[in-house]
């Protein structure tokens, strides 16, 4: 599908009720048209892989065209320059997780960028970083253990940082992570449980998110 045709379809789909909404839970409303991640995935479907197409989308200036970028993306084609640039835009926090999802994950380097990223100072990349760590646990269903306890450190570091679009990344990477299996569990419980007395609010916030939901009978 062309470029121009995709732009008119998303523009056909605008919602500019929806958009009032999506700020009131902290969406970027800056060249938002209102379009359901739902809508977007029929679209991305219908439209199928395309590189070229999705690198365009990204560029356009539109929030949706950005998210349907990540779905049409082919991960394979992703260069580390791409990656960068693209984690380096991210103004929003749906549009970070949703880039995380559908294609940072998938990237050959998504555990080394989880980590690398996670350690940088600006929000939407260290929001990145503790998103693809949620994603990695989420969805890697072959990856050993290790892989997940190597982040406990890097978890407990992004703890102490109280900006709200970070803490909650970082609790849903502990969340996603005591999730996958009883190992990782007893470890980010121990861990939530340690952050719990912690000076910083942010990490005694995440600590009880974590511990609320890890608690709960039949998980892990």
């Amino acid at each position: 599908m062309l470029y121009e045709d995709v732009i008119e379809r998303l523009k056909s789909m605008a919602n500019p009720k929806a958009v009032e909404g999506m700020a009131r839970y902290g969406i970027n409303p800056s060249g938002t048209l209102g379009i359901s991640v739902k809508d977007l995935r029929k679209l991305a479907k219908g439209i199928g892989k395309d590189h070229e197409l999705a690198l365009r989308l990204w560029t356009g200036g539109i929030h949706e065209a950005r998210i349907l970028a990540s779905m049409v993306d082919e991960p394979e084609r992703v260069t580390e320059e791409q990656a960068e640039t693209w984690v380096s835009e991210l103004d929003s926090w749906d549009t970070c997780d949703q880039v995380c999802m559908n294609l940072f994950e998938k990237l050959p380097t998504a555990y080394d960028k989880a980590r690398e990223w996670a350690g940088r100072p600006e929000e939407f990349v260290k929001r990145a970083g503790f998103a693809l760590i949620a994603c990695l646990a989420w969805h890697d269903k072959s990856a050993p253990d290790e892989r997940f306890l190597d982040f406990l450190p890097v978890i407990e570091a992004g703890a102490t940082d109280e900006r709200n679009m970070v803490k909650k990344a970082v609790s849903w990477a502990i969340r996603n992570m005591g999730k996958r299996n009883p190992v990782l569990r007893e470890a980010s419980v121990a861990l939530a449980e340690e952050m719990s007395g912690a000076e910083s609010r942010s990490a005694r916030w995440i600590a009880r998110d974590a511990l609320r939901e890890l608690s709960k009978k039949g998980k892990g």
